[in-house]
Protein backbone atom coordinates (compact mmCIF):
# COMPACT_ATOMS: atom_id res chain seq x y z
CA UNK A 1 0.00 0.00 0.00
CA UNK A 2 1.39 3.38 -1.01
CA UNK A 3 1.83 6.27 1.41
CA UNK A 4 -1.01 8.11 -0.32
CA UNK A 5 -3.25 5.04 0.14
CA UNK A 6 -2.42 4.86 3.84
CA UNK A 7 -3.07 8.56 4.21
CA UNK A 8 -6.42 8.20 2.42
CA UNK A 9 -7.38 5.48 4.91
CA UNK A 10 -6.70 7.88 7.77
CA UNK A 11 -8.90 10.50 6.10
CA UNK A 12 -11.83 8.11 5.95
CA UNK A 13 -11.56 7.60 9.71
CA UNK A 14 -11.74 11.38 10.19
CA UNK A 15 -14.68 11.89 7.83
CA UNK A 16 -12.55 13.84 5.33
CA UNK A 17 -12.85 13.65 1.57
CA UNK A 18 -9.44 15.08 0.76
CA UNK A 19 -6.36 16.45 2.53
CA UNK A 20 -4.34 19.43 1.37
CA UNK A 21 -0.64 18.63 1.83
CA UNK A 22 1.50 21.77 1.72
CA UNK A 23 4.44 21.53 4.15
CA UNK A 24 7.52 20.65 2.05
CA UNK A 25 8.63 17.75 4.26
CA UNK A 26 5.15 16.21 4.24
CA UNK A 27 4.85 16.78 0.50
CA UNK A 28 8.12 14.93 -0.02
CA UNK A 29 6.95 12.06 2.18
CA UNK A 30 3.57 11.62 0.49
CA UNK A 31 4.46 12.35 -3.15
CA UNK A 32 8.26 12.09 -3.46
CA UNK A 33 8.54 15.71 -4.68
CA UNK A 34 11.71 17.48 -3.51
CA UNK A 35 11.16 20.91 -5.08
CA UNK A 36 10.30 24.13 -3.28
CA UNK A 37 6.84 24.88 -4.68
CA UNK A 38 4.11 22.29 -4.72
CA UNK A 39 0.76 21.29 -3.25
CA UNK A 40 -1.05 17.98 -3.19
CA UNK A 41 -4.66 16.95 -2.78
CA UNK A 42 -4.98 13.39 -1.47
CA UNK A 43 -8.26 11.48 -1.32
CA UNK A 44 -9.51 7.91 -1.59
CA UNK A 45 -10.16 8.11 -5.33
CA UNK A 46 -8.34 11.18 -6.60
CA UNK A 47 -4.79 12.48 -6.06
CA UNK A 48 -3.71 15.76 -7.61
CA UNK A 49 -0.32 17.45 -7.52
CA UNK A 50 0.07 21.13 -8.40
CA UNK A 51 3.33 22.92 -9.18
CA UNK A 52 4.61 25.69 -11.44
CA UNK A 53 6.59 25.82 -14.69
CA UNK A 54 9.97 25.44 -12.96
CA UNK A 55 9.14 21.97 -11.63
CA UNK A 56 7.01 20.39 -14.36
CA UNK A 57 9.72 17.98 -15.51
CA UNK A 58 10.87 17.25 -11.97
CA UNK A 59 7.30 16.47 -10.92
CA UNK A 60 6.86 14.14 -13.89
CA UNK A 61 9.80 12.10 -12.62
CA UNK A 62 9.10 12.29 -8.88
CA UNK A 63 5.28 12.25 -8.74
CA UNK A 64 4.19 9.70 -11.37
CA UNK A 65 1.14 8.40 -9.50
CA UNK A 66 -0.67 11.75 -9.13
CA UNK A 67 -2.62 13.76 -11.66
CA UNK A 68 -0.29 16.69 -12.29
CA UNK A 69 -1.48 20.25 -12.82
CA UNK A 70 0.66 23.22 -13.83
CA UNK A 71 -0.18 26.54 -12.21
CA UNK A 72 1.43 29.92 -11.69
CA UNK A 73 4.05 30.36 -8.97
CA UNK A 74 1.16 31.26 -6.68
CA UNK A 75 -0.53 27.86 -6.81
CA UNK A 76 -3.81 28.79 -5.13
CA UNK A 77 -5.87 29.36 -8.29
CA UNK A 78 -4.75 26.06 -9.82
CA UNK A 79 -5.44 24.28 -6.54
CA UNK A 80 -9.02 25.56 -6.39
CA UNK A 81 -9.58 24.59 -10.03
CA UNK A 82 -8.47 21.03 -9.24
CA UNK A 83 -11.22 20.54 -6.62
CA UNK A 84 -14.61 19.02 -7.49
CA UNK A 85 -16.97 21.71 -8.77
CA UNK A 86 -19.96 20.72 -6.65
CA UNK A 87 -21.13 18.55 -3.76
CA UNK A 88 -20.10 18.96 -0.13
CA UNK A 89 -16.35 18.52 0.21
CA UNK A 90 -14.67 18.23 3.60
CA UNK A 91 -11.09 19.34 2.93
CA UNK A 92 -8.55 18.77 5.66
CA UNK A 93 -5.69 21.21 6.10
CA UNK A 94 -2.65 21.31 8.35
CA UNK A 95 -3.67 23.75 11.06
CA UNK A 96 -0.37 23.13 12.89
CA UNK A 97 1.60 24.81 10.09
CA UNK A 98 -0.91 27.23 8.54
CA UNK A 99 -0.75 30.90 9.46
CA UNK A 100 -3.88 32.92 10.16
CA UNK A 101 -3.23 34.92 6.99
CA UNK A 102 -2.77 31.83 4.83
CA UNK A 103 -5.94 30.26 6.24
CA UNK A 104 -7.96 33.40 5.55
CA UNK A 105 -6.65 33.59 1.99
CA UNK A 106 -7.41 29.91 1.38
CA UNK A 107 -10.92 30.20 2.81
CA UNK A 108 -11.65 33.25 0.65
CA UNK A 109 -10.53 31.45 -2.51
CA UNK A 110 -12.50 28.25 -1.94
CA UNK A 111 -16.12 27.88 -3.09
CA UNK A 112 -18.83 27.62 -0.44
CA UNK A 113 -19.33 23.87 -0.91
CA UNK A 114 -15.81 23.23 0.42
CA UNK A 115 -15.56 22.94 4.21
CA UNK A 116 -12.08 23.51 5.63
CA UNK A 117 -11.40 21.07 8.48
CA UNK A 118 -8.36 21.40 10.81
CA UNK A 119 -6.44 18.15 10.36
CA UNK A 120 -2.84 18.75 11.42
CA UNK A 121 -0.64 15.79 12.26
CA UNK A 122 -2.07 13.15 9.92
CA UNK A 123 1.02 12.89 7.73
CA UNK A 124 3.27 13.11 10.79
CA UNK A 125 1.38 10.14 12.25
CA UNK A 126 2.40 8.06 9.25
CA UNK A 127 5.96 9.41 9.25
CA UNK A 128 6.51 8.30 12.84
CA UNK A 129 6.62 4.61 11.81
CA UNK A 130 9.44 4.16 9.34
CA UNK A 131 9.46 1.83 6.35
CA UNK A 132 12.45 -0.51 5.78
CA UNK A 133 14.01 1.79 3.16
CA UNK A 134 13.71 4.74 5.54
CA UNK A 135 15.41 2.75 8.30
CA UNK A 136 18.27 1.89 5.94
CA UNK A 137 18.71 5.58 5.10
CA UNK A 138 18.78 6.49 8.80
CA UNK A 139 21.30 3.73 9.54
CA UNK A 140 23.54 5.11 6.81
CA UNK A 141 23.24 8.66 8.18
CA UNK A 142 24.08 7.38 11.67
CA UNK A 143 27.11 5.48 10.35
CA UNK A 144 28.36 8.69 8.74
CA UNK A 145 28.03 10.51 12.06
CA UNK A 146 30.10 7.75 13.68
CA UNK A 147 32.79 8.28 11.03
CA UNK A 148 32.89 11.99 11.76
CA UNK A 149 33.47 11.38 15.46
CA UNK A 150 36.46 9.19 14.57
CA UNK A 151 37.73 12.00 12.35
CA UNK A 152 37.28 14.62 15.10
CA UNK A 153 39.28 12.52 17.53
CA UNK A 154 42.08 12.14 15.01
CA UNK A 155 42.17 15.92 14.52
CA UNK A 156 42.22 16.69 18.25
CA UNK A 157 40.45 19.44 20.21
CA UNK A 158 42.83 21.33 22.48
CA UNK A 159 43.88 24.72 21.10
CA UNK A 160 41.27 24.74 18.36
CA UNK A 161 38.23 26.99 18.71
CA UNK A 162 34.76 25.54 19.16
CA UNK A 163 33.68 27.24 15.94
CA UNK A 164 36.65 25.86 14.01
CA UNK A 165 35.80 22.31 15.09
CA UNK A 166 32.12 22.77 14.18
CA UNK A 167 32.83 24.28 10.77
CA UNK A 168 35.40 21.66 9.85
CA UNK A 169 33.30 18.68 10.90
CA UNK A 170 30.35 19.96 8.86
CA UNK A 171 32.64 20.37 5.84
CA UNK A 172 33.85 16.81 6.35
CA UNK A 173 30.26 15.57 6.53
CA UNK A 174 29.61 17.04 3.10
CA UNK A 175 32.90 15.80 1.70
CA UNK A 176 31.91 12.27 2.70
CA UNK A 177 28.56 12.45 0.95
CA UNK A 178 26.10 14.15 3.29
CA UNK A 179 23.68 16.74 1.92
CA UNK A 180 24.67 18.70 5.00
CA UNK A 181 24.33 18.54 8.76
CA UNK A 182 20.95 17.63 10.25
CA UNK A 183 21.20 20.78 12.37
CA UNK A 184 23.85 23.36 13.32
CA UNK A 185 26.52 21.35 15.12
CA UNK A 186 27.19 21.98 18.81
CA UNK A 187 30.71 22.14 20.17
CA UNK A 188 30.77 23.37 23.77
CA UNK A 189 33.70 23.20 26.17
CA UNK A 190 33.95 23.72 29.93
CA UNK A 191 31.22 25.82 31.50
CA UNK A 192 29.82 26.55 28.03
CA UNK A 193 28.73 22.91 27.96
CA UNK A 194 26.12 23.73 30.60
CA UNK A 195 24.04 25.25 27.77
CA UNK A 196 22.15 22.35 26.15
CA UNK A 197 21.95 24.22 22.83
CA UNK A 198 25.24 26.07 23.06
CA UNK A 199 26.46 27.83 19.93
CA UNK A 200 30.13 27.25 19.05
CA UNK A 201 32.29 30.24 19.95
CA UNK A 202 35.54 31.66 18.63
CA UNK A 203 37.11 30.46 21.91
CA UNK A 204 39.95 27.96 22.08
CA UNK A 205 39.22 24.65 23.80
CA UNK A 206 41.50 24.33 26.85
CA UNK A 207 43.00 21.27 28.52
CA UNK A 208 41.32 19.64 31.49
CA UNK A 209 37.67 20.27 30.61
CA UNK A 210 34.68 18.37 29.26
CA UNK A 211 33.66 19.06 25.66
CA UNK A 212 30.21 18.17 24.35
CA UNK A 213 29.80 17.63 20.60
CA UNK A 214 26.35 17.13 19.10
CA UNK A 215 26.22 16.40 15.37
CA UNK A 216 24.12 14.72 12.73
CA UNK A 217 24.22 14.01 9.02
CA UNK A 218 21.45 14.43 6.45
CA UNK A 219 21.79 11.68 3.86
CA UNK A 220 19.24 10.96 1.11
CA UNK A 221 16.84 13.25 2.94
CA UNK A 222 17.06 11.45 6.29
CA UNK A 223 18.74 12.67 9.45
CA UNK A 224 20.92 11.28 12.20
CA UNK A 225 21.63 12.76 15.62
CA UNK A 226 24.36 11.75 18.05
CA UNK A 227 26.06 13.42 21.02
CA UNK A 228 29.29 12.51 22.78
CA UNK A 229 31.15 14.24 25.59
CA UNK A 230 34.94 14.07 25.81
CA UNK A 231 37.63 15.09 28.30
CA UNK A 232 40.64 17.12 27.20
CA UNK A 233 42.81 15.95 30.09
CA UNK A 234 42.49 15.18 33.80
CA UNK A 235 39.32 16.76 35.18
CA UNK A 236 38.96 18.76 38.36
CA UNK A 237 35.73 18.69 40.34
CA UNK A 238 32.78 16.37 39.66
CA UNK A 239 33.13 15.99 35.92
CA UNK A 240 33.93 12.28 35.91
CA UNK A 241 31.18 11.49 38.42
CA UNK A 242 28.62 13.43 36.39
CA UNK A 243 29.70 11.63 33.24
CA UNK A 244 29.29 8.26 34.95
CA UNK A 245 25.82 9.25 36.15
CA UNK A 246 24.66 10.34 32.68
CA UNK A 247 26.05 7.17 31.11
CA UNK A 248 24.25 5.01 33.69
CA UNK A 249 20.99 6.86 33.05
CA UNK A 250 21.38 6.60 29.29
CA UNK A 251 22.07 2.87 29.31
CA UNK A 252 19.18 2.22 31.70
CA UNK A 253 16.79 4.10 29.43
CA UNK A 254 18.06 2.19 26.40
CA UNK A 255 17.40 -1.09 28.19
CA UNK A 256 13.81 0.03 28.87
CA UNK A 257 13.07 1.10 25.29
CA UNK A 258 10.50 -1.21 23.67
CA UNK A 259 7.18 -1.07 21.82
CA UNK A 260 4.20 -0.56 24.11
CA UNK A 261 6.15 1.65 26.51
CA UNK A 262 5.11 5.28 26.65
CA UNK A 263 7.63 8.04 26.09
CA UNK A 264 7.02 9.15 29.67
CA UNK A 265 7.86 5.70 31.05
CA UNK A 266 11.21 5.57 29.26
CA UNK A 267 11.98 9.18 30.23
CA UNK A 268 11.31 8.32 33.88
CA UNK A 269 13.92 5.54 33.91
CA UNK A 270 16.73 8.00 33.17
CA UNK A 271 15.22 10.93 35.05
CA UNK A 272 14.72 9.01 38.29
CA UNK A 273 18.41 8.06 38.41
CA UNK A 274 19.50 11.64 37.80
CA UNK A 275 17.06 13.00 40.39
CA UNK A 276 18.21 10.44 42.97
CA UNK A 277 21.80 11.59 42.46
CA UNK A 278 20.81 15.17 43.27
CA UNK A 279 20.92 16.56 39.73
CA UNK A 280 17.21 16.68 38.89
CA UNK A 281 17.27 20.45 38.45
CA UNK A 282 20.16 20.05 36.00
CA UNK A 283 18.20 17.85 33.58
CA UNK A 284 15.52 20.12 32.19
CA UNK A 285 14.81 18.75 28.71
CA UNK A 286 13.05 15.60 27.55
CA UNK A 287 14.92 12.33 27.15
CA UNK A 288 14.55 12.18 23.39
CA UNK A 289 12.66 12.82 20.17
CA UNK A 290 11.81 11.18 16.89
CA UNK A 291 14.18 11.48 13.93
CA UNK A 292 13.50 10.98 10.23
CA UNK A 293 13.05 13.46 7.40
CA UNK A 294 13.30 16.05 10.18
CA UNK A 295 15.70 15.90 13.08
CA UNK A 296 12.86 16.62 15.51
CA UNK A 297 9.62 14.78 14.81
CA UNK A 298 7.29 12.27 16.43
CA UNK A 299 7.40 10.48 18.80
CA UNK A 300 8.77 12.13 21.94
CA UNK A 301 10.38 10.74 25.08
CA UNK A 302 9.42 13.21 27.78
CA UNK A 303 7.49 13.52 31.03
CA UNK A 304 4.37 14.54 29.08
CA UNK A 305 4.66 11.90 26.31
CA UNK A 306 1.70 9.58 26.93
CA UNK A 307 1.61 7.86 23.51
CA UNK A 308 2.92 4.32 23.28
CA UNK A 309 5.97 3.57 21.18
CA UNK A 310 5.58 1.42 18.06
CA UNK A 311 8.00 -0.80 16.19
CA UNK A 312 9.47 1.33 13.43
CA UNK A 313 9.78 4.47 15.55
CA UNK A 314 13.24 6.05 15.48
CA UNK A 315 14.16 8.07 18.57
CA UNK A 316 17.11 9.61 20.35
CA UNK A 317 17.96 8.71 23.94
CA UNK A 318 19.91 11.67 25.32
CA UNK A 319 19.93 12.38 29.05
CA UNK A 320 22.11 15.23 30.20
CA UNK A 321 23.30 17.02 33.30
CA UNK A 322 24.10 20.73 32.96
CA UNK A 323 25.68 22.46 35.95
CA UNK A 324 25.71 26.27 35.43
CA UNK A 325 29.18 27.78 35.62
CA UNK A 326 30.83 24.36 35.73
CA UNK A 327 30.20 21.80 33.00
CA UNK A 328 27.70 19.87 30.94
CA UNK A 329 27.46 16.23 29.91
CA UNK A 330 25.10 14.75 27.32
CA UNK A 331 25.27 11.28 25.80
CA UNK A 332 22.93 10.58 22.89
CA UNK A 333 22.30 7.55 20.71
CA UNK A 334 19.94 7.08 17.79
CA UNK A 335 17.72 4.02 18.24
CA UNK A 336 15.14 2.08 16.22
CA UNK A 337 12.23 0.60 18.19
CA UNK A 338 11.76 -3.01 17.04
CA UNK A 339 9.24 -5.77 17.75
CA UNK A 340 11.85 -7.39 20.00
CA UNK A 341 12.87 -4.18 21.79
CA UNK A 342 15.29 -1.85 20.04
CA UNK A 343 18.23 -1.59 17.67
CA UNK A 344 21.07 0.78 18.43
CA UNK A 345 22.27 2.57 15.29
CA UNK A 346 24.82 4.91 16.92
CA UNK A 347 27.96 2.86 17.48
CA UNK A 348 30.68 5.31 18.45
CA UNK A 349 32.01 4.32 21.93
CA UNK A 350 30.54 6.00 25.01
CA UNK A 351 33.31 5.47 27.53
CA UNK A 352 34.82 8.79 28.62
CA UNK A 353 37.67 9.37 26.18
CA UNK A 354 40.49 11.88 26.56
CA UNK A 355 41.10 13.90 23.42
CA UNK A 356 44.01 16.32 23.33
Amino acid sequence: MSRADRLAALLEGRGLHQLLVAAPVNLRYVTGFCGSNGLALVGAERRTFVTDFRYVEQAAAQVPDFDRVRGEQDLLEALVAALPADGVLRLGFDDEHTSVRAHARLRAALPEHVELVPSGGLVEELRAVKEPAELDAIRAAAALADEIYEWVLERGLVGRTEREVAVELEHELRRRGAEGPSFPSIVASGAHGALPHAEPRAVEIPSGVLVTIDLGARLDGYCSDCTRTFATGPLAGDGEAIYALVLEAQEAALAALAPGKTGAQVDAVARDLIVAAGHGEHFGHGLGHGVGLEVHERPRLATTATAELDAGNVVTVEPGVYVPGDCGVRIEDLVIVTEAGHELVSHFPKTLSTVL
